[in-house]
């Protein structure tokens, strides 16, 4: 299974995106109203970087309050870690577990076209083994 067949189960909408202009506190804002845990940093249709809410937390330690008013592009993780629509689930958590990171925007010559999370992969993957599982069951009890 590739990360084309987790875009295509999830009917998602328009992935959130950050300006790479935008402040730090108006980017976290964003991540809270909307209840999710990355934001693509964009600079016009490329992908600067990506803010997460780990960016958050690292930024206000170093820099106390004051923080919140920086640009968000000099607080992001840069460059970010893309897959492809062909990337296989297994090789992006794989990748996901080595780079310690939990969001993938997922990019074809140079456009975003969605953003997987961790959480969205593992769902995907326990889903796949359940349908083995039962598949197994029903062929054990037909035999």
């Amino acid at each position: 299974m590739t990360i084309a067949h987790v875009l295509a189960a999830r009917n998602q909408s328009a992935v959130l995106t950050a300006a790479a202009d935008m402040t730090v506190h108006q980017v976290a804002t964003i991540l809270a109203e909307h209840r999710i845990g990355a934001v693509p940093v964009m600079e016009g249709e490329r992908i600067a970087g990506i803010f997460s809410e780990r960016d958050v937390l690292y930024c206000l330690a170093k820099g106390g309050a004051s923080a919140l008013d920086r640009p968000v592009c000099e607080v992001m993780t840069s460059p970010a870690i893309t897959v492809s629509p062909e990337t296989t689930i297994l090789e992006a958590l794989s990748l996901m577990t080595r780079r310690r990171i939990r969001h993938l925007p997922v990019t074809t010559a140079d456009a975003m076209i969605g953003l997987v999370s961790i959480g969205d992969l593992v769902k995907h993957r326990i889903d796949s083994i359940e349908r083995e599982a039962e598949a197994m069951r029903s062929y054990i009890q037909a035999v």
